[in-house]
């Protein structure tokens, strides 16, 4: 897991990004819906709160 970690910060996020996607999709079509919602909103929210939330008030 560290070598991946090592990997992923050398790259361009952009290039991280398409190189995860595929990977992620898979890992994603294998969990209940509520899981992955759980995990894409907690990509969304991020550390600094309740992003989501907060794009539903604009």
């Amino acid at each position: 897991m560290k070598e991946l970690k090592i990997i992923l910060e050398t790259m361009d996020p952009a290039e991280a990004l398409a190189a995860l996607t595929p990977q992620l999709k898979k890992i994603l079509s294998c969990l209940d819906q509520e899981t992955m919602i759980n995990f894409v909103s907690g990509l969304i929210d991020g550390p600094d709160g309740d992003k989501v939330s907060s794009m539903v008030n604009l």
